[in-house]
């Protein structure tokens, strides 16, 4: 591997990384999609690779560098294409509505509702994810909160830093955690080792704000939602998804990416059934149609990671990767590294800040290994834009839930990120 950090094919990748990054950044002033910017860095630092790699002679081995790269996203896409296919159908069923009903139909006061939502973002973020989860939670704060905007603020920030803390402990939480388990850095059982820091990363924040919280009660409402048809055999069927994809990794050592493939298998013949049942009995809420779930996959997302995965990834080709693990890991250790890199995840996202870790591949231990995987799943919350369930619920909340409102609780977030890394430290010292 040639080392161009000072050649200019080099230094004029790096330039158009960060000038794609900056665009990312403020997508919401320029309304340019995310993935646009970066897909095209990523083909032009790997064309820049090309030439220079050429030009030394060395053209023919480029291929295997970007085949090694096209492996990893394959089967990081293919996880996710179904992932997502599979929370997508149970909205279309309404279950998301459902249970959104039924909180809202509780009759709770507002530091109830405060505690409840976050717990359960915390609980269904390790099931769904952290974006989605977050949506969902926002969606019950809103319809319950039109008359407090202070209970609105301080309820999606409890819901975002659970959301993420709640998506850090396994592997289905967070794209990051899926990297790290995809890579075989950690087992699947391995991560519920920072179910407890995870869960003091939420605990700490939410214990402050909860005195801020109002003492009133909501005006109450009901709202009569049915799920369609087929509900249950859908969570059924993503349960056992999951279970396949641990097994095929676990116990066959095959990629998980085919065991959530096969599960995308057993969501199309259930559809089936319910199509032909749905026009047996004239029933439309019935029918299944399973490739219009495919094809609501937000694809924007999916090709964001490619871009940024083959951006960094080129980056690290050229050998900037490596002059980062030195400075990182080397001189600091790798305890303050991954503290930093998780810092850091509050304002770069956490997907190139991990899959850059991957990459450096640093001699690190089992506790490290948690360690970094916990820092990037939780430091994102500490800013709004941290993470993509922050940005959603600002998007999604407007003036309730802004920037400004989330970073004058940074301060206790920050502290919920120390106890959750202490806690990390202490209660799993065996693992370092």
């Amino acid at each position: 591997m040639l080392d161009l950090t000072t050649h200019w094919a080099g230094i004029l990748s790096v330039i158009i990384f960060l000038s794609a990054y900056v665009l990312v950044v403020f997508e919401e002033v320029t309304h340019l999609r995310k993935s646009k910017p970066v897909m095209l860095a990523a083909g032009l630092i790997w064309m820049l690779i090309g030439i220079a790699y050429t030009v030394a002679g060395h053209g023919h081995e480029t291929r295997e560098f970007a085949a090694h790269i096209i492996e990893e996203y394959g089967e990081l896409f293919l996880f996710l294409l179904v992932a997502i296919t599979y929370v997508n159908t149970l909205e279309e069923r309404r279950g998301f509505q459902v249970l959104r009903a039924k909180l809202v139909g509780l009759g709770l006061g507002y530091r109830g509702l405060f505690v409840l939502t976050g717990a359960l973002a915390f609980v269904l973020s390790g099931i769904l994810d952290n974006l989605t989860t977050a949506l969902v939670m926002g969606t019950v704060i809103l319809a319950l909160g039109s008359e407090s905007k202070r209970f609105v603020t301080l309820g999606c920030i409890s819901v975002v830093v659970a959301s993420n803390a709640g998506g850090a402990f396994t592997p289905f939480g967070d794209i990051t955690t899926l990297m790290v388990w995809q890579k075989g850095k950690l087992e699947f059982l391995d991560f519920f080792a920072i179910f407890l820091p995870s869960l003091v990363n939420w605990l700490v924040p939410a214990g402050i704000m909860y005195f801020a919280v109002p003492q009133g009660r909501p005006t109450p409402q009901h709202e009569r939602v049915r799920a369609k048809p087929g509900t249950l055999g859908v969570a059924v069927l993503f349960a056992l998804t999951i279970v396949t994809a641990v097994s095929f990794k676990n116990f066959l050592h095959l990629p998980p990416a085919l065991g959530m493939m096969l599960g995308l298998g057993y969501l199309q013949i259930w559809a089936y059934f319910l199509k032909r049942n749905g026009a047996r009995r004239s029933d439309e809420d019935m029918v299944l149609d399973s490739f219009s779930q495919i094809q609501r996959v937000e694809w924007d997302t999916l090709l964001f990671f490619f871009g940024i995965i083959f951006a960094v990834g080129g980056l690290g080709v050229m050998g900037y990767l490596a002059l980062a693990s030195e400075l990182l890991y080397a001189d600091l250790g790798p305890t303050y590294a991954n503290i930093i890199v998780g810092a850091l995840s509050a304002v770069v996202d956490n997907i190139p800040l991990m899959f850059a870790v991957l990459t450096m591949d640093p001699d690190m231990s089992h506790g490290q290994w948690l360690l970094i995987t916990l820092t990037c799943g939780v430091g994102g919350s500490m800013l709004s834009i941290g993470s993509a369930a922050g940005v959603a619920l600002m998007g999604q909340a407007k003036d309730g839930y802004t920037f400004l409102s989330h970073l004058r609780w940074t301060w206790a977030i920050g502290l919920g990120y120390v106890a959750a890394v202490g806690t990390h430290l202490l209660v799993n010292a065996a693992t370092f």
